[in-house]
């Protein structure tokens, strides 16, 4: 058995949390059933908007408390995020509804419309069961599955920022609401601030995969938390390579090459986390839905993890590679390419990948980023003919937005005006719209050539599609009828200007993650164009048991993408890494792949 040091001299509150697709869910889930069958009372709960802490125990979990009948002494609880939402913004509207002109209203409501308001709805409820001892006095502890690490580490300032910027507002309206009207919640973010930094009371569990790019999300996540006061902290590497599953099939390159890929990773780990205790716990050859396999993932038996030698997995019917989706992006003519989805799935390599073809091919193309933790140059490693890098500064946008606002709807105001305009701008919702005008600029210049766009993790995504709609609502207000112009998200929303390219991994999680990405593009009035799945197994044809078999629990995710889109292209997962041009070159090459069909080759 692995040791498990983050289970020891356990406190009241574990928070896990990591890159989407790293196994938070899995993890945290084992974990409560681990403890419920030591006899101890446990509530687990979800705060990520794509949670399956429901299909992982078979039992429909919503957003009220609720017994997993498989597992006596365990409670479940999923925060929904749009039924909080709603909640919430019914709380700060309905007193001033009769109350205030129609225009106001409608103003109130537009401000709480977007991505970071339901942040902040989902944030009161979990804060409540921080904060509110009576809400969670039946639970030994309190288990909670975070949303991926961007978000969480944004919601976990909130208690902070929050409590810091209630004690300075003035009564202005910002994207929470009134603030004289959040008075109330100080008392919740203040007890949620004391119990996070505290380290009798609050775990820290960093979920993170044997692989560098996580590892150092991991390492970047202990330190922003750090800063918080949050440091009891232990560090969890979840799926790394059995030595078995290398040794028993000693003619497969790719099993060698990922064991020998994580090896190296782990005898790298950050120095920020390296100290923190450690448990590494191996891949397993089933997905890790029901009480059986969470019960396995803490306890391992050699035995139960061999597998027969697998039959070779297929692609569902319709499934292509990536040169016939260049292809047609070709076909159309210049255009914006967005690669979206959710941190670690790989939108920087496909995103360079595309861009390198279409450059190859004689175009001109524009690679940008609006994620402040990419590095397009580490991808590519050279420069190349026809092909532009470029990346939009967010700190930058931040501070010239900032600048702009107080030089112009703060040049006419008294001191004790600027002064709240000033805080205003400060709170903790503002960033990614200050990356909006750079972001237009990118949009209007794929009508002359190709652009494509790797965006940042989801969540800002969001946030930064939910500026371009208010600004798309304020235009249209204000141009006079007949008015012909074209916005921002006119474009996005044009299937022959933009190509959304969803990016995920062939697992349950991402591709629950996914899907609620497309859901929240469809409220914009946006239909992704295709998927790309990325690093897929399946698609990698392996000779290995253990990894057929793990190729073989890729079915009911790869199932649920064919209904989905109707456009999907397939990654096999690489015994290198995409690192590089000739790498990269060869995700768009025809496949030698008995499962894809190839596209027409290019010099």
């Amino acid at each position: 058995m692995p040791a498990l040091p983050f289970l020891d001299d356990l406190p009241r509150f574990l928070f896990f949390t990591g890159k989407g697709g790293v196994g938070k869910t899995s993890l945290a889930c084992a974990t409560a059933v681990q403890l419920a069958g030591q006899g101890r009372r446990i509530l687990l709960t979800s705060t990520d908007p794509a949670s399956n802490v429901g299909q992982v125990f078979g039992v429909t979990v919503g957003n009220t408390i609720t017994p997993v009948p498989t597992v006596p002494g365990l409670d479940a609880l999923e925060i929904d995020p749009q039924q909080a939402a709603d909640a919430y913004r019914a709380t700060i509207i309905d007193p001033v509804r009769d109350l205030l002109p129609a225009d106001e209203v409608s103003a109130m409501t537009e401000q709480l419309s977007g991505a970071c308001t339901t942040e902040i709805a989902s944030f009161n409820e979990f804060t409540s069961l921080l904060a509110d001892e009576s809400a969670t006095a039946a639970y030994d502890h309190v288990l909670f599955d975070t949303a991926p690490t961007g978000h969480t580490v944004r919601l976990l300032r909130l208690p902070g920022e929050w409590t810091s910027y209630l004690s300075d507002g003035k009564g202005d309206v910002s994207c929470l609401g009134p603030v004289a009207g959040l008075d109330r919640l100080r008392h919740d973010y203040a007890g949620a601030l004391a119990a996070l930094p505290d380290p009798t009371r609050t775990r820290l569990v960093l979920v993170t995969r044997p692989q560098p790019s996580s590892l150092r999300e991991a390492a970047t996540t202990y330190g922003e938390l750090r800063d918080l006061g949050m440091t009891n902290a232990h560090l969890v590497v979840n799926g790394l390579m059995p030595e078995y599953a290398v040794t028993s099939t000693p003619m497969d390159e790719l099993a060698h090459a990922v064991r020998s890929r994580e090896e190296a990773a782990l005898a790298a780990v950050p120095a920020a986390v390296a100290a923190l205790p450690r448990a590494v716990l191996p891949l397993l050859p089933f997905n890790t839905v029901g009480v059986p396999a969470l019960r396995s993932l803490l306890e391992p038996d050699v035995a139960s993890r061999q597998t027969p030698i697998a039959e070779i997995a297929t692609l569902p019917t319709g499934f292509t590679g990536l040169p016939h989706l260049v292809d047609q992006l070709e076909a159309d003519g210049p255009g914006l390419v967005m690669c979206m989805g959710k941190g670690g799935v790989g939108k920087t390599t496909v995103a360079a990948a595309v861009a390198l073809e279409l450059a190859s091919r004689g175009h001109e193309v524009l690679l940008t980023t609006t994620d402040p933790a990419a590095h397009l140059d580490e991808t590519l490693l050279a420069d190349v003919p026809h092909l532009t890098v470029e990346r939009i500064d967010p700190r930058a946008a931040i501070e010239g937005y900032r600048e702009r606002v107080m030089a112009g709807k703060g040049k006419d105001l008294d001191e004790a005006g600027r002064a709240v305009l000033a805080e205003d701008l400060k709170s903790p919702c503002t960033d990614e719209v200050a990356v909006f005008q750079q972001f237009s600029h990118v949009v209007f210049r794929a009508r002359k050539q190709f652009v494509v766009l790797d965006t940042a993790p989801t969540g800002h995504t969001l946030l930064l599609l939910d500026a371009t709609g208010s600004y798309h609502r304020e235009i249209t207000r204000q141009m006079s009828e007949g008015a012909h112009f074209v916005t921002p998200l006119m474009r996005l929303q044009d299937p022959t200007r933009t190509k959304v390219l969803v990016v995920t991994l062939p697992e349950t999680t991402p591709v629950l993650e996914a899907e609620e990405l497309q859901d929240d593009l469809a409220r914009a009035g946006i239909t992704p164009w295709a998927w790309v799945v990325n690093g897929s197994l399946t698609a990698a044809a392996p000779r290995s048991p253990f990894l057929r078999a793990r190729a073989r629990a890729e079915a009911d995710a790869l199932g649920q993408i064919s209904t989905l889109c109707r456009r999907v292209a397939v990654l096999p997962l690489l015994a290198h890494e995409p690192v590089g041009v000739a790498a990269l070159s060869e995700l768009t090459r025809p496949a030698a792949n008995p499962f894809l069909p190839t596209s027409r080759s290019h010099p």
